[in-house]
């Protein structure tokens, strides 16, 4: 049963009648460059300084996985699936969707996994938790007084807080995009009138 409250279920669940949204790469143009990764750490960095290579002072933090398999290389990110199973099983009800988005609040997030492990799509990943640039450090209940670097599970949220996600902006390929569910609905439908058509065309004669 969710923890939310009926006022935070209002505020933080407003599902719409569409289909979630999510961003596709093509197998066949991505070259496997990396540029997706960076764009997508650069754009989720807090504050307003443009990051280089002599400003950095944390470590690169994407929220998509490049995978590379043989010759094929190919960036993994959220499905923003209609049932989350992420959001299914997170026991702190720190996942949940806002406007088609699958978003992680990672102050609730404890940093337990199993958002990892019920991803179909291993699209989740566990990253350091950081603030200001320093590293945020918790205090386990041990009898050494043992101190451990925190961590929080990190995904894709569609750049919510942009117009464009950013790995799509920065792809020098084009090998990312939108997937509209409906349209590719729409488009394949329109596709297999026209194969009947040109069917139906044939057997006639």
């Amino acid at each position: 049963m969710s923890k939310h409250t009926d006022s935070e279920k209002g505020l933080y669940m407003r599902a719409g009648t569409r289909l979630n949204p999510f961003v596709v790469a093509d197998a066949n143009l991505c070259i496997g460059c990396r540029v997706c990764e960076i764009a997508c750490a650069s754009a989720h960095t807090k504050g307003d300084e443009l990051l280089t290579i002599g400003n950095i002072n944390t470590p690169i933090q994407p929220r998509l996985y490049l995978v590379r398999d043989g010759q094929t290389a190919v960036p993994v990110q959220c499905r923003h699936c209609e049932d989350a199973p992420c959001a299914q099983s997170c026991p702190v009800d720190a996942i949940c969707q806002v406007d088609g988005v699958i978003l992680i609040d990672d102050k609730r997030c404890i940093g337990c996994k199993s958002c990892m492990m019920a991803c179909p799509f291993g699209a989740i990943e566990l990253m350091p938790l950081y603030d200001q640039g320093r590293p945020v450090i918790q205090h386990l209940p041990l009898d050494n007084d043992e101190c451990k670097q925190a961590y929080f599970a990190s995904k894709c949220d569609r750049c919510a807080h942009l117009e464009e996600p950013a790995c799509i902006a920065n792809c020098t390929r084009n090998a990312l995009k939108i997937f509209q569910p409906e349209n590719h609905k729409d488009s394949r439908m329109v596709a297999a009138a026209k194969s009947l058509s040109q069917f139906a065309g044939n057997y006639s004669h």
